[in-house]
C-alpha cells in the first residue's frame, strides 16, 4: 500500500508546484502594464520559478519542489508617452518585460501539468480502492 500512499505524495508535490507556478503567472499578468512612477524608475520585473527535484529518502523517489524565484533579465518594453508621469526626457515611459502570450502558454502548460497529476491522484484512489474491494472478498 505504501506504492499507493507514495503516488499519492508525489503527484501531490506537482500538484502544489504547478499552483506556485500559476499564482507567478498571475502577478506577472496583473502587473503587465503597471509602469514606473517616476522618471526613470524600472517597472515590475518579471519573474519566473525554478522547480528542483528532491530525493525523499523515505520514498525512495524524487519529488518536485518550487525553488526560487528567479527576475527575467530582458529588456523592459519601453513606449513613447511624452505626458506620463514615469516618462524620462525623451518622452519615453518603461513598461514590465512581461509577455501577455508567453504567460498564457506558461498558464496552459501549468495546467496541463496540474491535470495530469490530478489524474495520478485519481487514477491511485481507484486502484486503491479496488485493492481494498479485493481484499475484503
Amino acid at each position: 500500500m505504501s506504492d499507493f500512499s507514495n503516488s499519492l505524495k508525489i503527484a501531490a508535490g506537482g500538484l502544489h508546484a504547478q499552483s506556485a507556478r500559476m499564482r507567478v503567472i498571475a502577478e506577472n499578468l496583473a502587473n503587465a502594464d503597471s509602469a514606473g512612477k517616476t522618471p526613470g524608475e524600472d517597472p515590475y520585473r518579471r519573474k519566473i520559478p525554478t522547480f528542483r527535484a528532491e530525493f525523499d529518502r523515505s520514498m525512495d523517489a524524487y519529488n518536485v519542489r518550487v525553488g526560487r524565484m528567479v527576475l527575467d533579465q530582458s529588456a523592459f518594453d519601453t513606449r513613447y508617452e511624452p505626458g506620463h508621469p514615469a516618462a524620462d526626457a525623451q518622452g519615453f515611459v518603461k513598461y514590465p518585460n512581461v509577455d501577455p502570450l508567453i504567460e498564457l502558454a506558461d498558464m496552459r502548460e501549468a495546467q496541463r501539468t496540474y491535470e495530469a497529476n490530478l489524474n495520478v491522484i485519481r487514477s491511485s484512489r481507484t486502484m486503491y480502492g479496488q485493492t481494498l474491494d479485493i481484499l475484503r472478498v
